[in-house]
């Protein structure tokens, strides 16, 4: 199973970017999947996700209100809406699924088993 993070770029503060995350190279039954950031000089981050045992999306409070994600099952993949960017949002984002996580490992990087390649958002104050 493969997993591919595209579209990242560079946005002025205030604006949006949607990221996409296809997977591919398999059959897709996933427990959890999630987005994941990381900033220059510091650890990765959740930054919001949903577990087949959950009863929604759950999404980090630094991103609670401006990003959503969502997903496609017919085309296997997930999105994440982000909106209102600030300069502290830029970081690489990767998207990660898992088969055998259970929902209190949800925000729990080590967790996952596939990763995207990640993809870099730059937000520009």
């Amino acid at each position: 199973v493969q997993l591919q993070a595209s579209g990242g770029g560079l946005v002025q503060a205030g604006g949006s970017l949607r990221l996409s995350c296809a997977a591919s190279g398999g059959s897709f039954v996933f427990n959890a999947m999630g987005w994941f950031r990381q900033a220059p000089g510091k650890e990765r981050e959740f930054v919001g996700g949903f577990h087949r045992g959950g009863s929604g999306t759950t999404y980090a409070d630094s991103v609670k209100g401006r990003f959503t994600i969502s997903r496609d099952t017919a085309k296997n993949t997930m999105y994440l809406q982000m909106n209102s960017l600030r300069s502290e949002d830029t970081a690489v984002y990767y998207c990660a699924a898992s088969a055998t996580i259970i929902y209190s490992q949800l925000g729990v990087a080590s967790a996952y088993n596939y990763w995207g390649q990640g993809t870099l958002v730059t937000v520009s104050s």
